[in-house]
């Protein structure tokens, strides 16, 4: 396995607080996967993402992260970190700079030392990725909030990361900002072979990963597929997560006799694997 991101050993407090939010932390993500994070509020998942791309630092001695072959304690290497993994977070007004369009996807490449002329072609393929390159001399205080979360991805891609992590970003969104968001990150992992990582507490967003973990009291308690992860109805009460919709009709179908699986969680899949159910009923 190709790793970009390690954690090892790693304990995390904020200040002096002695009350650790994650404990014993080890993880590895795979380059070009998309890994879905998944808990409750205080699980310690944003936590764990400000710890990938080198926000925070672990508070152990012997908690080690690297990224590519960087240790993210190394104070001197955290240029190289953010090339090499951006972060995009749930307000996107926090993460927007300037007060045109263009100009704010331009600050990181500015800030890496790049050209004027490199800048610029970064500057228009990142816009033009997340279809947001009409609006370049538009003022981001006036598009919607979905436009804003494109124009903040926008920023991030024009650096070229390896890793792109997004900390819940569409909570902010309405299902159609959503959707476009999923899309957009879909794209760069499928075609481009960015590694994603995605923050979130909408458990139908998973069913875009290679791979699911999930978190409770600063620690990973399940790690798997999204099929595996979401079959396991048990494990996700426990913690205080809803089931998927799709998988939670599956698994009602189940408890009334059905004979079907509670191994999907897509619409298609929901409604193929009901569909040859009741076809072998009907038989």
């Amino acid at each position: 396995m190709d790793s970009l991101i390690k954690l090892n050993n790693v304990d995390f407090s904020y200040g002096e607080d002695k009350n650790f939010i994650l404990n014993n932390l080890n993880l590895e993500i795979e380059r070009g996967s998309f890994t879905v994070v998944l808990g409750r509020n205080g699980s310690g998942k944003s936590t764990l993402a400000k710890l990938m791309n080198g926000l925070c630092k672990p508070s152990n001695d012997d908690g080690v992260v690297i990224v590519d072959g960087i240790d993210t304690k190394n104070e001197k290497t955290e240029i190289e970190i953010r090339r090499r993994v951006g972060m995009v977070f749930q307000n996107p007004d926090n993460q927007l700079v300037a007060t045109i369009v263009e100009e704010d996807v331009a600050f990181g490449p500015e800030n890496l030392g790049l050209t004027p002329q490199e800048t610029r072609k970064r500057v228009d393929d990142a816009l033009k990725a997340v279809g947001m390159y009409r609006y370049r001399k538009s003022t981001p205080h006036h598009l919607s909030g979905g436009q804003k979360q494109r124009v903040a991805i926008a920023g991030i891609i024009a650096m070229r990361p390896e890793c792109l992590i997004l900390d819940e970003p569409t909570a902010m969104l309405d299902p159609e900002g959503r959707d476009d968001v999923l899309d957009i990150i879909t794209k760069f992992n499928r075609e481009d072979g960015m590694t994603i990582v995605l923050i979130t507490h909408f458990m139908e967003e998973a069913q875009f990963a290679d791979r699911v973990i999930l978190m409770s009291d600063g620690e990973i308690i399940k790690d798997g597929k999204p099929e595996e992860i979401f079959s396991d109805i048990k494990t996700l009460e426990d913690i205080g997560l809803d089931v998927p919709q799709t998988t939670g009709l599956l698994y009602k179908l189940k408890e009334k006799g059905i004979d079907i699986t509670t191994d999907a969680i897509s619409v298609e899949e929901t409604a193929a694997k009901i569909s040859a159910a009741l076809h072998l009923e009907e038989n």
